[in-house]
């Protein structure tokens, strides 16, 4: 509700907070995304490329790992990255400010805390999510590339086989999936963050909570898509 509302009313959104979680969310998470993403794509390859060898069909490679990666892989990577980077950060932050009593704090001074705290994190995690798949999958395609040259192959060649091999529907599935695990990963780790109890230890607790449940419930998401 506090994120239609801001939504509705922009200019009551601290777009300088959006921003700021934005940054944090999807630019610093690249690194990680690219490494991750590649080794993904380089393993997938690998295997599909062993198997498909048996039976001299090893340039279906590409079709395999393109409607793998854009559909399933990149989505579902990039949104457990983000619970495991981000979600836990959410977490961490909200749930030391409660420790510390800054959010009574907001809470005597006037200012509502979902307000103020959750929906910028919450709207930077919606904007970025997909942004965060899209480079998984685009790492993870580079990725099995290599594998795919090391085979005697063309470039142009994969290029063209992926292409054809996905459409603008799988690619707006994945990018819908993507959302929802965005909404996922940024609602369940400022939740954490605002139900921590007492004491330091309640900090790394919540962190902790934070990141299992944006896995499962991930996970559960995903299978619900596959049905």
């Amino acid at each position: 509700v506090a994120v239609v509302q801001a939504l509705r009313h922009p200019r009551t959104l601290r777009m300088s907070d959006v921003f700021r979680v934005a940054e944090a969310v999807g630019i610093g998470a690249v690194p990680i995304v690219a490494l991750v993403g590649s080794l993904l794509g380089l393993i997938l390859a690998f295997q599909s490329v062993i198997s498909m060898k048996r039976f001299g069909a090893e340039i279906y490679m590409a079709d395999l790992l393109s409607i793998s990666m854009v559909r399933e892989l990149g989505p579902l990577m990039g949104a457990i990255l983000l619970a495991a980077r981000s979600g836990s950060a959410f977490a961490a932050e909200i749930g030391t400010m409660k420790v510390s009593e800054e959010v009574d704090a907001l809470t005597t001074m006037g200012l509502e805390p979902v307000r103020f705290l959750i929906v910028p994190r919450v709207i930077a995690a919606l904007g970025m999510t997909p942004v965060v798949a899209l480079l998984t999958t685009l790492f993870g395609l580079l990725g099995g590339m290599l594998v795919w040259l090391s085979i005697g192959y063309p470039a142009i060649t994969f290029v063209n086989r992926a292409a054809s091999a996905t459409t603008m529907v799988d690619l707006f599935g994945g990018l819908a999936k993507a959302f929802i695990f965005g909404i996922i990963v940024a609602a369940v780790g400022c939740l954490r963050g605002l139900e921590t109890g007492k004491g330091a230890g309640a900090v790394g607790e919540s962190t902790t909570s934070s990141v299992v449940t944006c896995i499962v419930l991930i996970g559960v998401a995903d299978g619900i898509f596959a049905v």
